[in-house]
């Protein structure tokens, strides 16, 4: 950590050159030898990429930022904050603690938090950085998380963990002990330490691996922002062994769509099935991430178009955990159907459908954007059906 970073001027200098071209700021020439360019280029491009991610942090002055792999790799404050509304305590430890994110916000709901970061400089900068913030309830700790509680008789309200992926030579199947730290080979040593464990996962984490590679499961969170599924949270409580509930929450500008249900109702329950009626609805991406597709259906008393189409409906217009549609009409998947609604331009969407969307677009003409909503599907007769829809909300 260069502390010569922080001076008034470079900081200014930063500040200034936030929306500025990198590769003519290099030729142009960085007038502070004291520092070298590299440094302060990696302190504008790590900035910029906080300003929507991190914007607490991006207002704040004298703020020292760790490269810009670091920051895509941190929780955003969106996730972070909404964590932190799912636990609290007295105390918790974070075994990965990163930058410090969710750190941060920890510290407003629990009296202590330990911030555990093996890597010297970033524990250095968060030390620093949470001066500025104004936090003195978080004790950063510059050692591995899991030699931590190696060589520690501490007890401690929650742990919080979240292991990185080793590698991605399995491509999209992956599990928890190809992560470091290994959670299942540890959970014996967190669990002398805490009767409360949460972990962060990629959202690529399959359900039912994790379930089976961990013990004690409790509660899984699918938390997506903007219908784009951001992570996997998992609640582990010492001795746990009953029906493991999972919370889906899509966080949007203004609300949150929360939609809950049981494993063990969702293994026996049937969805109730019909073709399109009056309205159409698509499940948010934590809804599909956690599979509740009976569950839904059932507790909002809404039909299913097929077994494997994840489309619902019904005659009355309900508030929905995701997209909301009036249909306009429905008909047969055929070039001479779709070519009389005189439909050049719409928004389309493939659900248990044999043909991509690209496909569906070259083969009948179809440009993106408009005022329909094409949903190319297959009802509960396994016929192949287009439903022409516009958009409630």
């Amino acid at each position: 950590m260069d502390t010569a970073i922080l001076n008034t001027e470079i900081q200014e200098f930063i500040n200034n050159h936030l929306n500025s071209d990198i590769t003519s700021l290099l030729l142009k020439g960085i007038p502070f030898p004291s520092v070298s360019s590299k440094a302060i280029i990696e302190q504008i491009e790590a900035k910029k990429r906080s300003e929507k991610k991190l914007p607490t942090w991006f207002v704040c002055d004298n703020i020292y930022y760790p490269n810009k792999l670091n920051i895509e790799q941190t929780s955003s404050e969106i996730t972070a904050r909404h964590k932190a509304s799912l636990i609290n305590g007295e105390s918790i430890v974070d075994l990965t603690g990163g930058f410090g994110v969710d750190c941060y916000y920890f510290s407003k709901v629990f009296n202590t938090v330990t911030h555990c970061e093996i890597n010297d400089s970033l524990s250095n900068l968060v030390i620093h950085n949470y001066k500025q913030l104004g936090v003195d309830n978080i004790t950063s700790k510059n050692i591995d998380g899991i030699n931590y509680l190696n060589t520690s008789e501490k007890q401690f309200n929650w742990i919080y963990i979240d292991p990185s992926r080793r590698h991605d030579s399995k491509g999209k199947v992956f599990f928890l002990n190809d992560c470091l730290p290994n959670v299942p080979e540890h959970l014996e040593l967190l669990f002398s330490h805490s009767k409360n464990i949460m972990i962060k996962t990629s959202p690529l984490l399959d359900l039912s691996v994790g379930i089976n590679e961990l013990k004690y499961v409790k509660t899984i969170h699918t938390v997506a922002i903007n219908n784009e599924v951001k992570e996997l949270l998992w609640i582990l409580e010492s001795g746990f062994e009953g029906d493991i509930h999972i919370e889906t929450v899509n966080i949007k500008k203004e609300t949150k769509e929360l939609f809950n249900f049981s494993i063990a109702k969702e293994k026996t329950s049937e969805s109730k099935y019909h073709k399109p009626l009056t309205y159409l609805y698509e499940p948010n991406s934590a809804i599909l991430k956690a599979g509740a597709f009976h569950s839904i259906s059932n507790q909002l008393n809404i039909y299913k178009l097929n077994k494997h189409s994840h489309l619902y409906t019904s005659t009355i217009l309900i508030e929905f955990p995701g997209r909301s549609f009036k249909i306009e009409s429905i008909m047969p998947y055929n070039k001479k159907a779709l070519k009389k609604t005189g439909i050049s331009k719409a928004n389309i969407t493939t659900r248990n459908f044999p043909e991509t969307v690209q496909q569906i677009r070259k083969k009948f003409n179809i440009k993106e954007g408009g005022h329909f909503y094409l949903f190319f599907t297959t009802d509960v007769d396994n016929t192949k059906i287009v439903v022409v829809s516009t958009k409630m909300n």
